[in-house]
């Protein structure tokens, strides 16, 4: 078995931001007009949202958007992205491309030197040609390539994948590729959901080094997992055969169809199993979760988080411990454990242990054991 390194990583971050008190007022000048329609039909009145409450529920106070044109128009309320010809680079391959070519700047490669790229997201722009083959080809990487999705844990599935290809051979460098666009994909006019996403595009080259062969500053990976348990309560219906269950098939509805979830129960469901998760992990590599210097867990909830890391470590952890971006850059789902690790991982010394985790839909969990070379 050879081993493998997480030899270079990127982060794309789009300009665009949106603050809370901008999705406010977009929802609630929305609610104001839906809760006249409401009360003319003598229905029930939407309740209206409130950046203390965002604060509270998630720990987002801002977010940063692919697109923001249209996204606060309260007559639209969804990025303005046009249409492009078949024969362009798609909006989520161009996406990709950034955060790819800036991991591979930090591997000190070129696409000459990849022969596989996996496209691992939340959201894929089209069912095929895979988004994968279309990055191939605008990086001139030959090979081959593919997409998968996982929810959230997809770059940490992906990670599982091209981890066990290169160790046992089957691939020399693996190029990871997560280009999360939630926004196109979310409803902003619902209350439970519409503040908690945000966009960003993440890389990662995973490739195989010699026995005795050491990268100063980059991280060997020692093993990775992953873990599943089929739950309704993250939930989107949006796929290609939504248009045949309906009557008018002209128009594809999205109302109902799109990111959705039950927030309380996947507090606590996916709590109390990453935790079990963490924990079994680093026992089988008899290790205990105190013998970890650094997480880099999925930012998706700040509160969520740090019940986590205190069921694992018996007591609070810092930012130190475990690093937070959810706050500036909202939920980027599977981007943001790795963003945090990009961001998170340069004072690290050599020989200390850091864990990538990752959790969502699904349910699933992904990880892995990483060490500082």
């Amino acid at each position: 078995m050879h081993r493998v390194i997480i030899s270079g990583i990127g982060v794309e971050i789009p300009e665009a931001t949106i603050s809370n008190d901008e999705l406010v007022a977009s929802f609630n000048a929305w609610a104001d007009g839906e809760n006249a329609r409401r009360e003319a039909a003598g229905q029930e009145p939407i309740k209206k949202s409130d950046s203390d409450f965002i604060v509270y529920a998630s720990g987002v106070k801002q977010r940063h958007v692919h697109t923001l044109d249209g996204i606060l128009d309260p007559e639209r309320m969804s990025p303005r992205i046009p249409a492009r010809a078949d024969d362009a680079l798609s909006v989520e391959a161009e996406f990709g491309v950034a955060s790819a070519r800036k991991a591979l700047d930090h591997a000190g490669l070129t696409g000459a030197d990849i022969d596989m790229v996996i496209c691992a997201a939340s959201h894929q722009q089209r069912p095929y040609p895979a988004i994968a083959i279309e990055i191939q080809k605008e990086l001139g990487i030959e090979g081959a390539a593919f997409d998968m999705s996982l929810g959230c844990s997809s770059a940490a599935a992906a990670l599982h994948v091209a981890f066990n290809l290169v160790r046992s051979g089957g691939q020399k460098r693996v190029l990871i590729v997560t280009p999360e666009i939630i926004t196109g994909h979310l409803n902003f006019r619902d209350r439970q959901t519409h503040f908690i996403f945000g966009d960003a595009s993440v890389a990662m080259v995973i490739e195989a080094i010699g026995p005795k062969e050491t990268r100063p500053g980059r991280f060997e990976m020692l093993d990775t997992r992953n873990w599943t348990q089929f739950s309704n309560n993250i939930r989107t219906n949006f796929g290609f055969l939504l248009r045949a269950g309906q009557e008018n098939t002209s128009v594809v509805e999205m109302e109902g169809n799109m990111i959705k979830q039950v927030g309380n129960k996947v507090f606590k469901e996916v709590t109390h199993a990453a935790h079990r998760f963490i924990t079994a992990f680093l026992a089988d590599h008899g290790m205990t979760p105190s013998d970890i210097r650094r997480y880099w867990l999925h930012q998706a909830n700040a509160r969520m988080n740090a019940m986590i890391l205190k069921l694992a470590l018996g007591h609070e952890a810092d930012h130190d411990t475990a690093p937070m971006v959810l706050e500036r850059l909202g939920n980027t789902a599977a981007a943001g454990a790795i963003i945090a690790l990009k961001e998170n991982h340069e004072d690290l010394k050599p020989g200390d242990h850091g864990l990538i985790c990752a959790f969502g839909a699904g349910y699933s969990i992904g990880g892995a054991l990483v060490r500082m070379m």
